[in-house]
C-alpha cells in the first residue's frame, strides 16, 4: 500500500472531514489511525500497518528521555477513527488544535502513510521547499 497525491478538501467546523476516497480505497475496513505529526499537521494510517508501527515504536530503550518524549507525543494523541458510509470522519478535538485545522485541508501521500494538513500551513510549507531547492 502507498499513499500518494494530495487532495484539497473543506470541513466543518465540528471537525468533519471527507477523507478522500483514493486514501480510503488503501485503508482496510473503516478504522484507521491518526495522531500527531511531528509538526503541525496529523499523520494517518491503515490500522494493521500502525499495530506493526506501534511494537517498533516501543523497542527504543526506556532510559532514552527523547524516546520517551516521542512515544509520549505519538501515543497520547492516538485515535481510532472510524469512516462513515459517506466516507467522513470526525477528528477529535486536541487533534484539530495541534494540527490548527481552520476551514480548508490537504491531505497528502506520504508512501506508507498520509498526513492532513491546514490548507495555509501546507502552502507555506511547500514555498519553504521551493526556495530551499
Amino acid at each position: 500500500m502507498v499513499f500518494f497525491g494530495e487532495y484539497q478538501i473543506n470541513f466543518s467546523g465540528s471537525g468533519r472531514l471527507l477523507l478522500p476516497k483514493k486514501v480510503r480505497d488503501l485503508i482496510k475496513g473503516n478504522v484507521f489511525i491518526l495522531t500527531k505529526g511531528f509538526g503541525n499537521y496529523l499523520s494517518g494510517y491503515d490500522k494493521d500497518d500502525w499495530e506493526k508501527r506501534a511494537s517498533e515504536l516501543l523497542n527504543p530503550s526506556l532510559l532514552q528521555p527523547t524516546d520517551m518524549d516521542q512515544r509520549r507525543s505519538i501515543f497520547s494523541a492516538l485515535a481510532y477513527l472510524e469512516i462513515d458510509d459517506q466516507g467522513r470522519f470526525v477528528i477529535p478535538k486536541n487533534l484539530l488544535e495541534h494540527g490548527q485545522l481552520k476551514e480548508k485541508a490537504v491531505v497528502i501521500g506520504v508512501g506508507d502513510h498520509f498526513e492532513v494538513w491546514d490548507a495555509k500551513k501546507w502552502e507555506e510549507y511547500t514555498k519553504k521547499l521551493k526556495v530551499k531547492s
